[in-house]
């Protein structure tokens, strides 16, 4: 399989994965659900159920702090969507769609700012951090995941 189908993949079930954790997440699963069921023998209710479990055990991850079921669920579902993409390569397009349709926007640029601390009257012993903004930013992967919503 292509490295750029694989990548795809991965970048899919990050996606999906962090989907889980927000309140937009029935319109996300019946958007995967829709994925699936179009180029596969499974049922929607299946591919729903599937879904569903997941969820429920990345809720109790997170709750139990299990990064190793975290991880689990992410790998899962990248593995399905690598075979989806096998098995249909066309397919690859209607997921970058979706993919889109997951991911927060994210500004390709940046406004130049600028940004001036004076500390004055006293002696600092630590870090000053000086900044013009502070976004959010997650990371996928085992060992550092964003908490959104959970």
């Amino acid at each position: 399989m292509e490295a750029e189908l694989v990548a795809l993949a991965a970048a899919g079930a990050t996606a999906l994965v962090q989907q889980m954790a927000t309140e937009g997440w029935t319109a996300a699963r019946d958007r995967v659900v829709a994925f699936f069921a179009d180029r596969s023998s499974v049922t929607p209710d299946s591919v729903e159920e599937d879904l569903e479990t997941g969820r429920a055990e990345l809720v109790a991850a997170y709750r139990d702090e299990d990064e190793d079921l975290m991880a689990d669920v992410q790998s899962e579902w990248r593995t399905r969507l690598r075979r989806a993409l096998a098995a249909d390569p066309s397919a690859a397009a209607e997921l970058r769609t979706l993919l889109d349709e997951l991911s927060p926007a994210t500004p390709t640029t940046y406004q130049a700012i600028d940004v001036h601390n004076t500390i004055t009257g006293a002696t600092v012993h630590g870090p000053v951090i000086q900044t013009g903004a502070i976004g959010r930013v997650d990371f996928g992967g085992k060992g550092a995941h964003g908490r959104g919503g959970l």
